[in-house]
């Protein structure tokens, strides 16, 4: 028979236990969905898709019974957000995307069909860097950011770069690059960063912005030269390649990935996704595999999530008010 005095300190433990941590203390139990899916507004094959896949993998049987990925690319991202809009609120349905869909497209974008309020931020997933490659498609002695400038001032017809979308922040990057170095350069707006990529590397395209992750394997085989990073420091990724700012040009910017519910999802339910994917993106499998596409893998609350996209739309709209940049760029 249990004692009272027992029975006090067993309640104590269990107590103690669940504020130090366990996710049933934090969110109310639900039952398990079937499915749920993870939306993304990109092709399969590139740096975001693999994070969403293995995010899926490891809230399976815990968040739902299966968890999928729902890719659905087009205008740049806009269709996952769209997508995300008009599904469910009952956290079946998650968006993971590249903070430019929703910092820099309201600014861009004249007629952008969503707003911030169709979105409720759930934890951050990643941060990465962009930078500048360049592959088949421009002559072996470009190596360096200066090579790549003097070469497309003397072949005007060849200063073009691809970006993984209209209006987004590598395109943004490209257009402030031109600006510096006072030199045309016409964007090419793709799919997504995949398609981009193998016209880079089939040598259709001279040069790419996007996120180094997908450059890594390339640029150790040689069948690409990564010549600048955009971020503020120098990427653990690709340490040998310096910055815009290292290179005379007035320019620090990286980028992030976040998991968001539709708008109206309650509380409760922001808060039980956002708990399953604290324990997802801890995972040593999740954060290794991260680092094979350049991505620093990492979580947090919906609030800090929600203070970061405020302070990024703060800061590109002053920048593409004085720019004048535009998603037709």
């Amino acid at each position: 028979m249990i004692t009272r005095r027992q029975f006090t300190q067993f309640s104590a433990t269990l107590l103690s236990a669940a504020w130090a941590g366990n996710t049933w203390a934090q969110a109310p139990k639900a039952p398990l969905p079937d499915v749920a899916k993870i939306i993304t507004g990109f092709p399969a094959g590139g740096t975001l898709d693999a994070l969403a896949r293995r995010v899926a993998d490891r809230m399976r049987d815990k968040y739902a019974a299966a968890v999928l990925v729902d890719n659905k690319p087009g205008a740049g991202g806009q269709i996952g957000i769209l997508t995300l809009r008009d599904s469910p609120a009952d956290g079946s349905s998650l968006l993971v995307t590249p903070s430019s869909m929703l910092s820099i497209y309201p600014y861009t974008y004249p007629k952008l069909r969503y707003t911030m309020e169709d979105v409720a931020p759930v934890s951050l997933g990643a941060m990465m860097d962009h930078g500048l490659a360049v592959g088949p498609g421009t002559p072996e002695s470009v190596r360096t950011l200066a090579d790549y400038l003097a070469w497309i001032k003397a072949n005007p017809n060849s200063a073009s770069y691809g970006s993984p979308g209209a209006g987004s922040m590598p395109h943004m990057v490209g257009v402030l690059l031109s600006q510096f170095a006072k030199q045309d350069m016409l964007h090419i707006a793709y799919r997504g960063t995949v398609p981009g990529m193998q016209d880079l590397l089939g040598g259709q395209i001279p040069a790419f912005w996007g996120p180094i992750g997908d450059y890594l394997q390339h640029a150790k085989g040689g069948k690409l030269r990564v010549l600048a990073i955009a971020g503020a420091k120098r990427s653990p990724f690709l340490p040998q390649v310096p910055t815009l700012q290292e290179l005379g040009y007035p320019l620090k910017v990286s980028e992030w990935y976040g998991f968001f519910l539709p708008g109206k999802a309650t509380p409760e339910t922001v808060l039980r996704a956002s708990d399953a994917l604290r324990v997802a993106l801890a995972h040593p499998e999740v954060i290794e595999h991260g680092k094979q596409y350049g991505l620093e893998v990492k979580s947090s609350t919906a609030a800090e999530l929600a203070s970061m996209l405020k302070a990024d739309a703060n800061q590109w709209r002053g920048l593409i008010k004085q720019t004048g940049f535009t998603a037709e760029s």
